[in-house]
């Protein structure tokens, strides 16, 4: 029998809350509330309240809330950002269309920035961290804030892949000056269409952000203050990622148990590095399930060969597209597991069953 074990399956999730996806759809399209009604004020709200901030402010991409964050913070030209050197592309592109100039640092074994080494890319034109929480992982936000106190740095969580994780019972996203999210649809919390959002304590940031995702346009006034975007979250999207948000807890203890069935399965593979790390105050929600194999894509064609969807996030770092005219300071560790990275099915949608074939296949291919 043919297997097509999906990475994420996004028909067979909308089919899990078909009636409460449908009845909102019905009740938004009825009243025509399209753009920037209360669907969205109550997800903005109810958002929020999950990572534990104040505000929270929706806008049309994970990119979006990166950049906005950024402007909102006064970071521009002449200025340098530290980011990872294993990140999709998004995190530095947003830093080089302020104007500023990002600044890799390599990662750990977690995928998450390396914070030995953030202290020796600091120069004086240094103005802020960017961390990627990557995978489900939070990167070391003790560690990140003390360096930022230290040495007065604005820090901006790329928190995308990781809503619901926390450290010390401190959710991603609250950290820092702003957490910023992306709802794509193969997001943990994803819609049906891209998506994203900002959330933050400060309170000028959020009217910062929430004028400047319509052209700058304060809504209630009518009165403009400053050269805007066109970057909001559409109200249907924010009605839809408003129920899916109510379920997210309970698909976080799914994907948990997921990661321990691969866990249990997988090892005792000397060949294979799992995601599962010892640090007692962070927890992981698994966005993503991505091991490192020694064997690279000979590993990871061998799954795709036998009906095992997988993904490979990077193979080749963005920092080496030349187009991106980005400084290679030299980054070991990302460089060996963008080599050995592959993300196994990790879906609330995906059965028990599914699982076991993946692990089956994944053994069979170390017992050759």
């Amino acid at each position: 029998m043919s297997h097509n074990i999906r990475l994420v399956n996004p028909a067979r999730n909308y089919q899990m809350i078909k009636e409460e996806i449908d009845a909102t759809y019905f009740e938004v399209m009825s009243k025509g509330d399209l753009i920037d009604r209360g669907q969205l004020k109550s997800f903005e709200e109810n958002l929020a309240a999950f990572v534990g901030t104040k505000y929270a402010v929706g806008l049309n991409s994970g990119y979006d809330a990166l950049h906005m964050s950024l402007r909102a913070a006064g970071i521009g030209p002449g200025d340098e950002v530290i980011v990872p050197a294993h990140t999709f592309v998004a995190s530095a592109s947003a830093i080089v269309n302020v104007g500023a100039k990002p600044v890799l640092v390599d990662v750990g074994k977690n995928f998450n920035i390396d914070c030995d080494r953030i202290e020796e890319a600091i120069t004086p034109r240094t103005r802020g961290i960017m961390t990627v929480h990557l995978n489900g992982y939070m990167a070391d936000m003790v560690r990140v804030m003390e360096l930022a106190e230290k040495y007065k740095l604005v820090v901006v969580e790329d928190a995308c892949q990781s809503l619901g994780s926390q450290m010390l019972e401190k959710k991603a996203g609250s950290w820092g000056l702003t957490g910023c999210w992306s709802f794509y649809p193969f997001k943990i919390l994803g819609g049906y269409g891209d998506g994203g959002a900002i959330t933050t304590n400060d309170p000028e940031v959020a009217l910062f952000a929430t004028r400047m995702r319509y052209n700058g346009e304060d809504r209630q006034t009518g009165e403009y203050h400053g050269h805007g975007f066109t970057c909001l979250l559409d109200n249907l999207q924010a009605a839809f990622l408003d129920i899916k948000l109510r379920h997210l807890p309970s698909w976080i203890v799914r994907r948990r148990e997921i990661a321990a069935r691969y866990r249990a399965g997988l090892a005792d593979i000397p060949d294979l590095l799992l995601p599962h790390y010892d640090d007692t105050r962070r927890d992981h929600v698994y966005q993503n399930y991505v091991v490192r194999a020694k064997q690279g894509n000979d590993f990871s064609e061998y799954l795709k060969a036998n009906g095992v969807e997988i993904l490979t996030q990077f193979r080749k770092p963005y920092y080496r597209h030349e187009a991106l005219k980005l400084e290679d300071r030299g980054f070991p560790e990302t460089e060996a597991l963008s080599r050995e990275v592959c993300s196994l099915p990790m879906n609330v949608e995906i059965t028990d069953q599914e699982v076991d074939y993946v692990i089956g296949v994944v053994r069979r291919f170390y017992e050759k």
